[in-house]
């Protein structure tokens, strides 16, 4: 099959949410594009659409309903034939696809950690007693108040600059971000540290870009292969297994993280009760192509583990 590329008269359309992060995710995705085909920047064109996660900022991502919040109306676009592809970060999306759309290209992760954010730069360990902490993640919260049972969480939305004026304001004493989203924007002065593994595990899927197709689009995907990093796919599979099995969404507090070391992946997990009072983990090595399979076997002793009444969202 002869490879149809786009050129600046029929330029391929890239959808993506219209935050700062979002878009700096799309060139990413459209530059590396450019290079892989050696393709001027008018054969793209960045189509950025609000969705209704980025336009309700009062109220919490689990009382709006979700992850589709940040991937839906793209999604429609997509399926409509509006933009060609989508570009999202991975962590937003759900793990069921919409018939007809294909999530299969992943490119090379970024740092999957959270980062810890304070004005003063202090590291997570040195909250003071009583401490307020803003998050909008149940994740984290659940994460921190199993560590820090003493600790304030308050709800906490915005853009990294709107987080930043919010400790200003003395809403809260710190925040966190997702190091990634600080990389690829450049904000190399937002004062943070690094949150580890041991500390907190990070929410699956972090700092991972995915792009979306439809999966008639035989030309598209061709093009796409291109820029699939293998480890970050094989990472995703076993990831994206794990919280399918547990029923994962914005309204769970599920944490994981499979890194993939040759022919190797390790899978660490975590549940939590949403009220930080009880927190499971496991830990599994094995077969890079297990990985899946190691994610939902995973899940299932999780599960076991909790028994009924573990999970408040059930």
């Amino acid at each position: 099959m002869t490879l149809t590329l786009p050129t600046p008269a029929q330029p391929l359309k890239i959808g993506t949410r219209s935050s700062p992060l979002a878009l700096a995710q799309a060139y990413e995705a459209r530059d590396r594009l450019m290079a892989a085909f050696d393709l001027p920047e008018e054969a793209f064109e960045v189509v950025s659409l609000s969705t209704r996660g980025d336009r309700v900022q009062d109220r919490s991502l689990r009382e709006l309903g979700g992850k589709g919040l940040f991937s839906k109306e793209i999604e429609d676009r997509l399926l409509s034939g509006e933009v060609d592809i989508a570009v999202h970060s991975t962590k937003d999306m759900s793990v069921e696809q919409p018939e007809g759309l294909v999530l299969g290209t992943f490119l090379p992760r970024e740092n999957p950690f959270d980062a810890f954010i304070s004005l003063d730069g202090k590291a997570l360990r040195d909250l003071p007693q009583g401490a307020t902490v803003g998050s909008s993640s149940l994740r984290r919260k659940a994460q921190l108040l199993n560590k820090r049972p003493d600790l304030n969480v308050v709800e906490f939305r915005g853009s990294v600059q709107t987080r930043l004026k919010k400790l200003e304001e003395g809403v809260a004493d710190a925040t966190f971000l997702a190091m990634a989203g600080l990389n690829r924007l450049g904000y190399a002065d937002v004062p943070r540290t690094a949150v580890t593994a041991e500390e907190m595990l990070p929410a699956v899927a972090q700092g991972a870009i995915s792009i979306e197709h439809r999966a008639a689009d035989h030309h598209i995907a061709e093009m796409l292969a291109a820029l699939h990093h293998v480890p970050t796919g094989q990472a995703m599979a076993c990831e994206r297994a794990f919280l399918a099995k547990l029923d994962g969404s914005c309204q769970t507090p599920i944490a994981g993280l499979a890194e993939v070391d040759g022919g190797t992946i390790r899978l660490r997990g975590e549940i939590l009760r949403s009220d930080g009072s009880e927190s499971l983990t496991d830990d599994m090595t094995g077969p890079v192509e297990d990985g899946a399979a190691m994610g939902i076997e995973m899940a299932e002793k999780l599960l076991e583990r909790a028994g009924d009444g573990f999970f408040d969202w059930k």
